[in-house]
């Protein structure tokens, strides 16, 4: 069973060798370990941050019941994220390839910045890009794209990408948590006006 275990797994592992005194009793831990590790192998991942000194990626995702024609009325009505969107509370501009917007945005930890980023890709029922910056300075591209999984469930893949020298100094952080209330609020906002399944 220790096959199956990722190296953080291996040190819990190691830690119950040397403090439990019953042999019996560490490896009665090391099965419980191990068994909470490859059911967490196991599971869809949700969420996660990849960070590197010159990148930044940011990964959610979140199935929604619904068809990505649907998800894509709401998520594209930037006008109405006042009313549902926790993260992104307000955005400003014309949503046209190329053209200038200002998101606002209110995160989890209390930070509200606001940045200007260019629309990058506009595809109904698949892809809405923003970002910007200088390519090996500072640069971000926050993508919302759409994944068909059957007829009335659709997979939101919320990601980000931040790259270039100057990450480090930028305050990133709190952006992950961030991404996941948006898309509960979002999954949430699809079944209030559309009802349905609260899950797929």
């Amino acid at each position: 069973m220790a096959h199956f275990f990722n190296k953080p797994c291996r040190q819990l592992a190691k830690l119950a060798h040397r403090n439990l005194k019953s042999e019996k009793d560490t490896i009665v831990l090391k099965y419980f370990i191990a068994s909470l590790c490859i059911a967490g192998a196991a599971a869809p991942m949700q969420a996660s941050t990849e960070a590197s000194f010159t990148r930044l990626a940011i990964n959610t995702v979140i199935d929604i019941p619904a068809s990505p024609e649907v998800i894509w009325d709401i998520l594209a009505d930037t006008d109405a994220y006042p009313e549902w969107n926790p993260y992104h509370v307000r955005v400003e501009g014309e949503m046209e390839i190329g053209e200038k917007l200002v998101v606002h945005i209110e995160k989890p930890n209390g930070t509200a910045l606001s940045v200007s980023p260019h629309l990058m890709e506009y595809a109904r029922g698949t892809s809405l890009v923003w970002g910007g910056g200088p390519t090996g300075i500072f640069r971000g591209v926050h993508r919302f794209d759409l994944e068909v999984l059957s007829p009335t469930c659709t997979r939101l893949h919320h990601t980000e990408v931040f790259s270039g020298l100057f990450i480090s100094f930028a305050e990133l952080d709190a952006i992950e948590p961030g991404y996941e209330l948006m898309n509960e609020a979002l999954r949430e906002r699809v079944t209030a006006l559309h009802g349905g399944a609260a899950r797929c």
